[in-house]
């Protein structure tokens, strides 16, 4: 048997068509019109009928699977591999046995680079370990380096592992990084594909630099004459470039890309729009006369410069040939990516030179000011991008309290970067777009861990206000033990309640959005809290799954709450504004778990419930007023009408009659013995609401004055009788007793049954 068939790689034309090809969403091909039915019965349709009746063309949808192997393998053929494999293409990596051959997904090669990509899709989200099929793939990634090379000597090689609708987990991911495959997933994919958009083949370099950061670019010319200089304290190199030759070397970071660790973090992502005018303008013959400011990384080697032996007296400045470093992702662009990006593709990257000035091995918080103050005056850097900064200045600050701040921008992004983390790719980070899923800014998560005990607090001079239940005093080893306990809680959220996790903002969902993350992120502190101050956890030295056994037996009440919303509680929740809108959401969760868990009582929750959340009670006792009134002038009225003047004696039940009367005989006893005038009372005054149910059901009363009248439109079916069809009466004289006590709220459920009551019975007093 045959080693690795090489004629299914495709370059030029045959790449062309092979991308035409993937593009589309369904397979064709043609058959014998004989064999139709066989391929009917195999999930094929017939899509088109020949003048020679013999044959037919017969299509089907491509399967998740494939649909997710011919989206990357377009990825990289826009990205610009000039040879990729044809479907189905097999490889040798067993030099001793030709018949053992692996299936590749994508084989993407350029003059320098050989990129070996295995996929897995799966129709709907699912946990999967891929331990087993990581262990057995590395066991024969030898051999197909072996094999690539022998076709294409010289050139480096990279094996990815990419997934679809797969959710990762850190064995897999721990497994990966053991055996160098790069891990791939949907928001790295779609990371790359919007950068293609925007760069069309020069992402590749970014994608190189990724895969391949700090490894040797074989074949290129290192050596530019440069002249060094000394500005801020800082020595620089001002030189020319042809913009090919920095473009491999340089590389853009985005927050909105999967390779958060790698700082610093500060760009913005390239814009498409911008990019077209820029190359547009180049290749008018335009040109930026203005300086590329990028940030040179030699690992702390520092540079070679070769001075040149002419000197100019007078002047700190010294010519010479510098020696630029030979790797990918070397030389961050701190300012200009436009005009650098803009050669992507254009004829003049290799024939005009750009000014390039260039630092080297500067902190990351010297190029965030660096690229702060060149974009001061500016376009506005955005909160969310503020944000994320931070993290990134603040991590080593002097001052305690600016070190913690940082700390909790650290762990926002995370929660949206890491691809474990159950928010990932949920978080608006930087500047990416917001969608209903991914809806929950890092200003949020920060926001709520402030307002946590997770951290220390200090005051001023870094005085220690209140220890952290998480904090080890350093940011680090905090963010290391703190991170993994946060995804892990988050994490059983999800699964326990995936529909309501999945919804983001829309559907009204409550879940994954700001308030509703927020108010987690509280609740997990509050129990925290609780365990800490019994003794019964210690977050800093306790094994994590230890202490989660016990924190989990809190949080199963809060996914119960959450999978049994009704229409009704979302509407009350998500309805309500202003600035107690999040603090409602974090009650309402920690009522959710008080309400099963009798030894959760978090601070100000009972008096919150009593004090704060009476918002329907002046309303509703307003409704509950007038419909007594009017169920009263109702009730009286047919009475009197039916009965005549006696209508109080033979209308009313003997024991609803005597003890009105004698409450009014008690009202006037009591008038006359203060020395007051004696009361003209009327009985009827001392009947009240739940009287009024007995007198309506009360002998003929029911079928000759009020069964046409008393039923409400949703009770008239009800089994029970006319006592069951009138207990809404009760109900409303229940609601009113309970206002009676100045403590109780009303909730909204029974204030959505008074209102619609109240409109009911308005309508009957109309008619």
């Amino acid at each position: 048997m045959a080693r690795t068939d090489w004629n299914m790689m495709v370059s030029e034309g045959a790449l062309a068509a092979e991308r035409r090809s993937r593009k589309k969403a369904f397979v064709t091909q043609k058959i014998l019109s004989d064999e139709l039915p066989t391929y009917v019965d195999l999930g094929w349709e017939k899509s088109k009928e020949y003048k020679n009746m013999k044959y037919v063309d017969i299509s089907k949808e491509k399967s998740v699977q494939e649909k997710f192997e011919d989206q990357l393998w377009t990825l990289f053929c826009n990205m610009g591999f000039t040879e990729l494999n044809s479907n189905n293409f097999e490889m040798s990596y067993d030099f001793h046995d030709d018949n053992l051959k692996e299936r590749i997904s994508i084989m993407a090669v350029d003059d320098e680079t050989i990129i070996i990509v295995v996929c897995h899709a799966a129709d709907s989200i699912i946990e999967h370990c891929f331990c087993n099929e990581i262990t057995t793939f590395e066991s024969k990634i030898s051999g197909l380096r072996k094999e690539a090379l022998k076709k294409y000597a010289g050139r480096k090689v990279k094996f990815i592992w990419a997934t679809h609708n797969y959710i990762s987990n850190r064995k897999d991911l721990a497994l990966l990084d053991k055996y160098g495959i790069a891990y791939f997933s949907e928001s790295t994919i779609e990371y790359y594909n919007e950068l293609a958009k925007h760069l069309g083949s020069c992402s590749r370099y970014q994608l190189l630099g990724s895969l391949f950061a700090n490894q040797e670019i074989k074949n290129m010319d290192n050596r530019i004459p440069a002249i060094q200089g000394k500005m801020g304290g800082y020595t620089y190199y001002s030189f020319s470039i042809e913009p090919e030759k920095l473009l491999k070397i340089g590389y853009v970071l985005h927050r909105s890309e999967a390779h958060q660790n790698m700082m610093p973090t500060y760009q913005r992502i390239i814009k498409k729009k911008r990019l077209q005018d820029v190359r547009s303008f180049i290749n008018n013959g335009g040109y930026f006369p203005n300086s590329i400011i990028i940030c040179i990384d030699t690992n702390g080697k520092g540079l070679v410069f070769d001075q040149s032996a002419t000197k100019l007296d007078g002047t700190i400045s010294k010519i010479g040939i510098l020696h630029i470093p030979k790797r990918y992702r070397s030389a961050y662009i701190i300012d200009g990516q436009h005009r650098l990006y803009g050669y992507s593709d254009s004829e003049y990257a290799w024939t005009n030179s750009i000014p390039v000035v260039a630092f080297v091995d500067l902190e990351r918080t010297e190029q965030i000011k660096i690229f702060m103050d060149i974009n001061e005056n500016q376009k506005s850097v955005s909160k969310s991008l503020r944000v994320t900064l931070n993290a990134d200045m603040l991590w080593d600050s002097s001052d305690l309290s600016e070190q913690r701040q940082a700390l909790r921008s650290k762990i926002a992004q995370m929660l949206g970067e890491e691809s474990t983390s159950p928010l990932h790719s949920r978080v608006v980070i930087g500047e990416s777009e917001v969608t209903p899923e991914r809806c929950i800014t890092v200003e949020a998560i920060q926001s709520a861990l402030k307002k946590c005990h997770f951290f220390d607090t200090y005051g001023k001079n870094n005085i220690l206000q209140k220890p952290g239940t998480f904090d080890c005093g350093n940011n680090q080893e905090t963010c290391d033990i703190f991170y993994p306990f946060i995804e892990k809680c988050l994490l059983y959220i999800r699964d326990k309640s995936l529909n309501e996790w999945n919804k983001g903002d829309k559907d009204t969902g409550m879940l994954t959005m700001n308030r509703g993350i927020q108010a987690v992120i509280r609740v997990i502190d509050d129990i925290v809290n609780m365990l800490v101050d019994r003794g019964i956890i210690s977050p800093k030295t306790q094994d994590i799954d230890d202490m989660f056994s016990l924190i989990e037996y809190y949080l199963k009440p809060l996914t119960d709450y959450l999978n049994s919303l009704t229409p009704e509680h979302r509407k009350n929740l998500r309805g309500y504004f202003g600035g107690g809108a999040d603090t409602r959401f974090w009650r309402a969760y920690q009522k959710s778990i008080a309400d099963y868990r009798p030894d959760f009582t978090p601070v100000g929750l009972e008096e919150y419930w009593q004090n704060e959340t009476k918002e329907y009670n002046d309303e509703t006792q307003t409704m509950l007023n007038e419909l007594e009134s009017r169920v009263k002038i109702i009730v009286s009225g047919r009475l009197e009408e039916y009965y005549g003047e006696s209508w109080l004696i033979k209308g009313l039940p003997k024991n609803v009659y005597t003890k009105a009367k004698n409450e009014a005989d008690d009202a006037i006893y009591e008038s006359v013995s203060n020395d007051g005038d004696e009361l003209n009372v009327s009985i009827w005054n001392y009947v009240s609401l739940s009287d009024c149910k007995q007198i309506v059901i009360s002998g003929k009363n029911w079928s000759m004055l009020f069964e046409d009248t008393f039923v409400r439109p949703e009770e008239e079916k009800i089994s029970g009788g006319k006592e069951a069809k009138t207990d809404w009466i009760i109900r409303l004289n229940t609601i009113a007793n309970k206002l009676q006590n100045d403590k109780y709220s009303v909730s909204s459920d029974e204030y959505s049954f008074v209102k619609s009551v109240y409109k009911w019975f308005m309508d009957i007093l109309i008619q």
